[in-house]
């Protein structure tokens, strides 16, 4: 059996890893279209912030370690179209122009995605950079040097963990995001106001609520970004609005959202029996909404690759389904969320209720302690839970965790309360603050 790799990143190790793992003599041929894979772009604003010493440590695999594994790894290797029904790919070599075609039995889509780039006047300017992958980052940091006003377009996880790194850098920087609020849509508007208040306070401009019409530059170079209600001077944009998935030569082949997504089942299989998809060129089902959606995280991506690596042969292991769970540091406050936030159940129809707990972590007879804050959203007429959030100057995010698994295993609220943790003054109190949400939810 010959398989074909298109994409190496995240979930395209992730299936070659596994596949190989039980199928050692299997005959695999992995495209990859960069010169390098595994890169984990999670850690540029690390990389670019100077925390990141060695870049090599944000790479946890390699070609060389794919071709130990007899492994067909070809690096710079551009596939232009696909024959699903003929079982071909028409590739390029990036190095020497050389094309050529590549028959396959099995097919396994892990092409990623790439950043949005919205059609306003004067994007093409010189230092308007993306922010996606190893060279992305390694642009970042060399026209940093000289860069000394930075605009960054979309508050999201990437632009906001940017701005703080050029701020670290000694830059000037502004964030801009058409929403009303950074980091809309993991963290409700009392979460947001929190992390938007350290931002001002370390000197960072906020300006939300703002969409960028037009880029101005001068002798070919960005100087300044024009909204609709304000204008930013800059030498530097980065422009972080979102990811679209990676399909355009499957479409018409395989069915997919309305977004590109391809639509994959709880093997990763396609529409084309012969066809898995994984990772953020593909949807995934979110279990709070009970539905297939678009959510581009690492996680999600090594998860869906290792199956799509385990089931290509025949079905064995479902995904469990995701709750997008995901957290951030911004400075001093350390915030996590789980699930949707309640505004999005607002959005969505769903008639919701939430339930704070606010508690010190730990007994105030402890030399220190801090207050950590957790939001719990849920289903009124269910109680079934939906959604969570907690920040803290603590480090609690791992508690998220514990929510996620809840959300998964469709527990209610009124259940949180007298889940069995344990009690030790160094690390909580014997009323656990996921406790204390479960308690303040019982009627």
């Amino acid at each position: 059996m010959k398989v074909v790799v298109i994409g190496c990143t995240h979930a395209g190790t992730a299936a070659v890893l596994n596949l190989k793992r039980l199928n050692p003599d299997i005959d695999v041929t992995v495209f990859e279209r960069n010169d390098n894979i595994s890169f984990l772009s999670c850690g540029i604003a690390l990389y670019v912030g100077g925390v990141v010493k060695d870049p090599q440590g944000l790479f946890y695999c390699s070609p060389e370690k794919l071709k130990e594994l007899n492994v067909d790894t070809r690096m710079k290797h551009d596939v232009k179209s696909v024959d699903i029904k003929g079982k071909k790919v028409h590739v390029v070599n990036l190095e020497t122009g050389i094309e050529f075609d590549e028959t396959f039995d099995k097919l396994i889509i892990t092409s990623g995605s790439w950043p949005i780039i919205p059609p306003i006047e004067g994007i093409d300017l010189n230092n308007i950079l993306l922010s996606k992958n190893f060279n992305h980052s390694n642009e970042i940091i060399e026209r940093g040097k000289n860069a000394k006003k930075i605009v960054v377009v979309g508050a999201g996880y990437i632009g906001v963990e940017l701005v703080e790194a050029f701020r670290d850098n000694g830059k000037e920087v502004v964030l801009v995001d058409a929403e009303e609020r950074i980091l809309s849509k993991y963290f409700d508007k009392d979460y947001t106001d929190i992390a938007e208040e350290s931002f001002k306070n370390h000197g960072i401009v906020i300006a939300t609520g703002e969409k960028v019409v037009k880029f101005e530059g001068k002798d070919g170079n960005v100087t300044k970004v024009i909204t609709d209600k304000n204008e930013h001077e800059a030498d530097m944009v980065i422009m972080c609005v979102g990811f679209m998935p990676n399909t355009g030569i499957f479409k018409g082949q395989l069915e997919m959202l309305p977004n590109g997504a391809i639509k994959v089942d709880e093997y990763m299989r396609t529409s084309d029996k012969d066809v898995m998809a994984a990772g953020d060129c593909c949807s995934v089902f979110f279990n709070p909404l009970g539905s297939p959606m678009y959510i581009p995280l690492a996680t999600n991506a090594v998860r869906m690759g290792t199956l799509a690596g385990l089931n290509l042969i025949e079905n064995k292991i479902k995904h469990p389904g995701t709750q997008g769970t995901s957290g951030i540091k911004i400075y001093e406050n350390n915030m996590a969320s789980t699930g949707i936030t309640q505004e999005t159940a607002e959005k969505e129809g769903i008639d919701a209720d939430y339930v704070y707990a606010v508690d010190n972590y730990r007994p105030e007879f402890m030399p220190t302690y801090e207050k950590v804050t957790l939001k719990v959203v849920f289903e009124k007429n269910t109680r079934k839970i939906l959604g969570a959030q907690l920040t803290s100057k603590a480090d609690l995010t791992q508690s998220i965790n514990t929510l996620s698994v809840c959300i998964q295993n469709n527990m209610t609220v009124d259940e949180l309360a007298f889940i069995d943790f344990f009690f030790q003054p160094h690390y909580n109190k014997p009323w656990n603050f996921i406790n204390l949400a479960g308690l303040n939810a019982l009627k």
